[in-house]
């Protein structure tokens, strides 16, 4: 890992929130994230993860003038899918919000390009759910030979910004059975602000899945949960889904760390350590609105481990401050 080691507070890459790294079998990584002006998608990649921060960036996608996708382009990812390539992303038709709620709903783009960043990107359209409500952070794990999708959306009937669901898909963008909400906000720590889950990453180790995710306001506020399943459970049981009644990452004033979340994961170059990707701010007041705030940061640590084989995503962080 070299020098994403040490010196903590320094940023990966700068102004890119909702960061997803992916390490694909030619042996490169593949980044992708929201950009400061919510108007486009962009991929790079680099032999390693520090080279990411030089990687020239290509534009995948571009928003629309007018309609569904004209509007917050949020947190692509990127994922490969039976030999073609997927990003998963959020668009609205504007920036107004109603009732407290932006507009988006999930789209999925494919390219066949052996190289992401070369070919053509198709849109295969939104990704529809059992219902039409606010919806975003789609992201997709096989397990045992399954494809899965995980996902932030708006129930009518249950007070708040969005929850998340799972359900087993029969294609790359099409969901097929059963829709089920493994959680909802209900802490204290997951309702300041907003009742916000969002921000879904998964990680398969220890004989169990772990679904990393985000709550709360994206001020400094924003913090990280976790939810545990057995890997030989029925994922589309809610009850097989254990959350941490506790945030497992926060705000920490004392290294400048402020409103970590919307993480992912990958692995470290020679393939032995899980690596912690996620943003955060280096400051904790802000002007207006959050959002529009661009110096959310992406940061990269690698990932730590508490005895019982869960991930210690606090000792990463400090590991890395005091390294």
């Amino acid at each position: 890992m070299g020098n994403l080691e040490t010196g903590y507070i320094k940023p990966l890459l700068e102004q890119r929130a909702d960061p997803w790294i992916y390490k694909h079998t030619d042996g490169y990584y593949y980044f992708t994230a929201s950009v400061p002006e919510y108007d486009r998608i962009e991929l790079r990649r680099s032999a390693t993860i520090a080279g990411l921060n030089e990687a020239q960036p290509v534009v995948a996608w571009r928003k629309y003038a007018e309609g569904p996708l004209s509007a917050n382009i949020w947190a692509p990812e990127l994922h490969f899918v039976a030999g073609k390539w997927y990003i998963y992303f959020a668009a609205a038709r504007t920036t107004e919000t109603k009732e407290g709620l932006f507009d988006h709903r999930m789209f999925v783009l494919e390219n066949s390009s052996a190289n992401p960043l070369e070919g053509e990107w198709e849109e295969k359209g939104q990704l529809r759910t059992e219902w039409e409500s606010f919806a975003l952070d789609a992201t997709s794990f096989e397990h045992r030979g399954q494809r899965y999708l995980v996902w932030a959306q708006k129930d009518l009937n249950i007070p708040g910004n969005s929850n998340l669901y799972i359900s087993e898909m029969s294609s790359p963008w099409t969901l097929r059975g059963k829709q089920v909400m493994i959680t909802t906000p209900e802490y204290d720590w997951e309702i300041i602000g907003f009742k916000v889950n969002e921000g879904a990453a998964v990680l398969k180790r220890n004989g169990r899945i772990f679904i990393s995710f985000s709550a709360s306001a994206t001020d400094f506020n924003y913090c990280m949960g976790l939810l545990t399943a057995s890997e030989d459970a029925d994922l589309l049981d809610p009850q097989s889904w254990t959350k941490s009644t506790s945030p497992v990452l926060t705000t920490d004033e004392s290294i400048r760390l402020f409103g970590p979340g919307h993480n992912s994961f990958t692995v470290s170059e020679d393939g032995t350590q899980d690596i912690f990707v996620f943003h955060a701010r280096n400051y904790k007041e802000i002007v207006g609105d959050p959002l529009y705030d661009p110096n959310r940061h992406t940061f990269v640590r690698v990932l730590k481990w508490h005895a019982d084989g869960t991930p210690d995503f606090v000792g990463s962080v400090l590991a890395a401050q005091n390294s």
